[in-house]
């Protein structure tokens, strides 16, 4: 039952693109759902690994449908799947992950009659010492979130047809980012949100700083090309460039710089477990969480104003050709 309402549809939509070695994963645990979706409808961006063909063999055990639409990112993928789907209720996750078995009913729980969005959680899934690193320096843990603010990610979220129909459903013109605009949306049109801490979705972190440095840059180029978190990124470029003066004139102050390391580091090191790990690998976890902020920051400060640009560069074509 979802806010009241047993007989509400509910339909769980993935968007894919080349995800043989994870979509079994998702499926499976799609499957083993306590309380499972009425519908799972897929829409592929064009694979040709084998992913079609793993979609085919689960349609006989899951109520699954595909959707072919080769190109598409993300944000006209989720839009295509939903329009596609027949529930009133949209489950949305992603390709990738790998859902608890009662992540669904959770998200279904916690949609009480006034709220038109519930945001599940996610948590960090990894396989080496640096993915465990990389999930405990970037990613919040449960203590960390404050429910009425926190923007879902769409790897983990719920929400009513008639809310996204509304705000004009995902933002095609986004590659990455679509998501954070989506809930921005939501938030403007009035929508109320709910928290489901328990409806967790599992996923891998990237492998290496290369992968995690690329999902940074991107992810800031989204944020300028949507123009969001201005002053966030501001302040970035104002704390490095206030490091690199001290530095650079050999200032007394520079003293300080280590104290704001431990500060910057302090809450991924209290969320970083060590247990199972060999001496060497302790070692190894604990010098990078400060390389990982660092790495990531760069990432940023390279991609926003790429984003800027490509802003700005849309609003100058659409105001000439106006």
């Amino acid at each position: 039952m979802a806010g009241g309402h047993p007989r509400e549809r509910t339909s769980l939509i993935v968007t894919v693109l080349d995800e043989a070695g994870t979509i079994e994963a998702l499926l499976e645990s799609v499957a083993a759902q306590t309380c499972p979706p009425d519908e799972v409808v897929v829409t592929d961006g064009g694979s040709t690994d084998g992913t079609l063909e793993a979609l085919q063999r689960w349609s006989s055990r899951l109520p699954l449908r595909v959707v072919h639409a080769p190109g598409a990112n993300i944000a006209r993928g989720r839009n295509l799947a939903i329009r596609s789907a027949m529930g009133e209720l949209i489950a949305v996750t992603d390709a990738g992950v790998r859902l608890e078995p009662v992540w669904l009913e959770h998200l279904q729980t916690a949609l009480t009659d006034d709220a038109e969005m519930v945001s599940g959680f996610f948590r960090p899934d990894p396989r080496s010492t640096f993915e465990r690193a990389l999930g405990a320096t970037t990613l919040p843990a449960v203590d960390d979130v404050k429910p009425e603010a926190f923007l879902p990610s769409s790897r983990s979220a719920l929400f009513r047809r008639h809310a996204w129909q509304h705000v004009g459903g995902y933002p095609e013109w986004l590659d990455y980012c679509e998501d954070l605009v989506f809930d921005l949306a939501l938030k403007r049109a009035g929508c109320r949100f709910a928290f489901a801490a328990n409806a967790i979705a599992w996923f891998r972190p990237r492998d290496s700083l290369k992968g995690f440095f690329r999902q940074y840059y991107l992810y800031a180029r989204g944020d300028g090309k949507a123009g969001l978190w201005l002053w966030r990124h501001g302040i970035r470029y104002a704390t490095y460039a206030l490091a690199v003066t001290l530095l650079w004139r050999r200032s007394p102050a520079a003293w300080l710089l280590p104290l704001g390391v431990a500060a910057y580091t302090r809450r991924p090191y209290e969320r970083l477990s060590l247990d199972g790990l060999r001496p060497l690998h302790k070692l190894y976890a604990l010098a990078l969480p400060p390389v990982i902020r660092f790495v990531g920051d760069v990432a940023k400060m390279l991609g926003y104003p790429v984003g800027v640009w490509w802003r700005l560069r849309k609003a100058w074509t659409s105001r000439s050709s106006s």
